[in-house]
């Protein structure tokens, strides 16, 4: 990945900071209580929703099993429809990759289509540094560039906005980029919408380039699919001549058959919805066949691994890469709710990104080392994931490796004085019981290390008898 989201403070630094801000939680919990009330009641209307559960899951793993040979099929099918695979094995190639393809248009602007990969590899900021503006189209993503922000959330970016901070990035920021907001502009949410609408329309009008990412691709066709409530992606998918899209090689799923499973699973554990809106399916250059023709008259699929295949050998690790980015989970996770997306310090913010990011960039940065602790282990988010990744079961065994890394000295040698003490009963009664006759000794808070734990939270008092003395007084 990219550094895009580096140089941040570790996840508790940043979380301490976000929980001063009274109006984000207040934004993150009237958000995430709205959403993951109304996927609750459109999951329920489905008897069989274990077992789709259960479908997408086995799906994703036989995938994820042969993703060579599926990748394989979907290049050829890709090609044989017309279209153009280019594999990115990182950031920096992948968006050398469509860098050129857009220069190779004459074009110096591209709209895009929402898309996590391309935030991932920084793309809007590699392609600024190349000439080149990119515009996003999604109503939230619009936000958030006009608002010189950053996502905070999977699936509604601008989470942490309320309707009266979005009228004022629109009155301030609008006319940078383009058409101005309404002088009169209110906070009113169809004035809002229609601001958008307005400014955005130019931009498809114009638009010679467009740049998507894509929820799904079906290797025995080649076809892309993206999915969303708005209707702008289909814009930037239909009127532009060139469309270069940027996904993750986890996104294939390998016929038609699999992908009517994932389409029932998206948009309920999603958006609350029995389909999504608009359902957008490409295959190649479709009917387009010249420059007269009907969407793009050229297609470019970009393949990307930056640290996918990294993530695929770890055998516990690589169920995260089953995610179809649906967000339910950081609608039930207590610790986003109040910590917000930023704090993650990656494009994949939540329980998801806890277990995906330090896989895709490693846990060498104390960003990334921190991020398997940002979570309470609950397992809520494990309950409504659509294809059953047991994420607390990921952060445990990623919180085992950044230990394997090695910590403060006085962590390392309260760890084996702990290990020695539990495999010998005698030493451990022993110390029991002189902690319990010298606890009126003992400070409120840890020293060295050990001050973060209770920088926020209390030390427990030590008993004064230790439970195995009083059991055989009184059981015995």
């Amino acid at each position: 990945m990219t550094g895009t989201f580096l140089g941040m403070p570790a996840f508790p630094q940043a979380a301490a900071a976000a929980l001063r801000d009274g109006r984000l939680r207040a934004n993150l919990r009237h958000a995430t209580h709205t959403i993951r009330d109304k996927r609750a009641r459109a999951v329920a209307e489905l008897d069989d929703w274990a077992e789709l559960r259960a479908a997408g899951k086995a799906i994703k793993d036989h995938t994820l099993r042969h993703l060579d040979r599926y990748l394989v099929q979907l290049e050829e099918a890709v090609a044989a429809a017309g279209g153009a695979v280019h594999w990115a094995a990182d950031a920096e190639e992948a968006n050398r990759i469509v860098a050129d393809l857009v220069h190779a248009t004459g074009e110096t602007e591209v709209v895009k289509v929402k898309s996590m990969a391309t935030q991932e590899i920084g793309l809007n900021e590699a392609l600024a540094a190349e000439g080149i503006t990119a515009y996003e189209t999604d109503l939230a993503e619009l936000i958030v560039q006009l608002g010189d922000d950053r996502p905070s959330h999977i699936l509604v970016p601008a989470i942490h906005r309320n309707r009266a901070e979005i009228r004022e990035i629109f009155a301030e920021r609008m006319a940078a980029w383009g058409r101005p907001a309404p002088a009169d502009l209110t906070d009113s949410p169809a004035e809002l919408a229609e601001a958008a609408r307005l400014h955005l329309r130019e931009k498809f009008l114009r638009a010679r380039v467009a740049v998507s990412g894509a929820n799904f691709m079906v290797a025995e066709t080649g076809t892309l699919v993206v999915v969303e409530s708005e209707g702008n992606g289909r814009m930037c998918l239909t009127l532009p001549r060139t469309l270069i899209s940027v996904v993750g090689i986890e996104k294939v799923v390998p016929t038609w058959r699999d992908l009517e499973v994932f389409l029932q699973l998206l948009p309920r554990s999603s958006t609350a919805e029995r389909m999504n809106p608009y359902t957008s399916l490409w295959t190649g250059l479709g009917p387009s066949k010249g420059a007269d023709g009907d969407g793009p008259s050229a297609f470019h699929l970009v393949l990307l691994d930056n640290g996918r295949t990294t993530a695929l050998a770890d055998q516990v690790g690589r169920q995260a890469l089953r995610c179809i980015r649906c967000s339910a989970c950081l609608n039930v996770c207590p610790v986003y709710e109040r910590a917000g997306g930023h704090a993650y310090g990656s494009v994949y913010p939540g329980p998801i990104g806890a277990i995906l990011t330090p896989q895709l960039r490693g846990i060498t940065s104390p960003v990334d080392a921190s991020l398997p602790y940002a979570s309470s282990l609950c397992g809520a988010c494990y309950e409504v994931c659509p294809v059953a990744i047991d994420i607390p079961e990921v952060l445990v065994h990623l919180r085992e490796r950044v230990a394997e890394q090695g910590g403060h000295p006085l962590e390392r040698a309260a760890i084996a004085a702990a290990g020695y003490l539990f495999d010998h009963p005698a030493a451990l009664a022993a110390a029991e019981r002189l902690a319990g006759r010298t606890r009126a000794l003992h400070p409120r808070r840890l020293p060295g290390p050990g001050r973060a734990w209770t920088d926020t939270r209390d030390l427990p008092q030590v008993p004064a008898e230790p439970f195995r003395d009083w059991w055989r007084r009184n059981r015995s």
